[in-house]
């Protein structure tokens, strides 16, 4: 699929990227290249091929599903600008 400069300036536009008329050329050869290559990969027949997530066939470490608070309110708090009963205290924002 070959783009023109007009496609390409359109695309610009839409993508809200100033882009000056002499590198419109170079990037529309630039993207009907690539454009080749994704045409080149739908050509490829996979219908036998299973989806994966990852090249290597290896499972991520599982851990137990704990429920823990960190133990550490205190340390926290002693961050914030003001704290008020274990909680941060913020100013109001909602007249």
């Amino acid at each position: 699929m070959a783009l023109d400069k007009a496609t390409v300036a359109r695309i610009a536009t839409l993508a809200r990227i100033k882009l000056p008329p002499s590198e419109q050329e170079h990037l529309a050869r630039e993207l009907s290249t690539i454009l080749g290559w994704i045409e080149q990969l739908a050509e490829v027949d996979t219908a036998g091929v299973e989806p994966m997530s990852s090249v290597a066939a290896m499972r991520l470490p599982m851990r137990e599903d704990e429920i823990t608070d960190g133990n550490c309110r205190d340390e926290i708090l002693a961050n914030a600008p003001e704290a008020a009963q274990g909680f941060f205290t913020v100013p109001k924002v909602v007249e």
